[in-house]
């Protein structure tokens, strides 16, 4: 599912559409107005959203409704926080390691 996720985060409309979405369900219509693209253009980029499980759709009518769905991010974030987790470790290791510099 990561490779779906990254896929869908590497088109900017599509991170530009999570951030319209952010906080809020929105139906197709509304998100379309944010941006200079066509409807079908939009839905289409919806659509791949959908596909990988970052936004949830609910029909209303003839209307259909995304909101962000947060659990469509977990494999994502578990494979960035791993190198943020590193990163930190090894900020740590340094910081020890030059206060105990400082004491010698």
């Amino acid at each position: 599912m990561i490779e779906k996720a990254i896929h869908s985060l590497s088109v900017p409309t599509r991170r530009a559409i999570l951030d319209v979405l952010r906080g809020r369900e929105l139906a197709s219509s509304d998100i379309a107005s944010h941006f200079e693209l066509s409807a079908p253009a939009i839905s289409q980029h919806l659509k791949v959203l959908h596909d990988s499980g970052m936004v949830v759709v609910r029909k209303s009518g003839t209307k259909r409704y995304y909101r962000i769905r947060r659990e469509g991010f977990a494999d994502l974030k578990e494979f960035v926080d791993q190198f943020w987790d590193n990163s930190l470790f090894a900020l740590k290791v340094a910081a020890e390691e030059e206060e105990r510099r400082k004491h010698e």
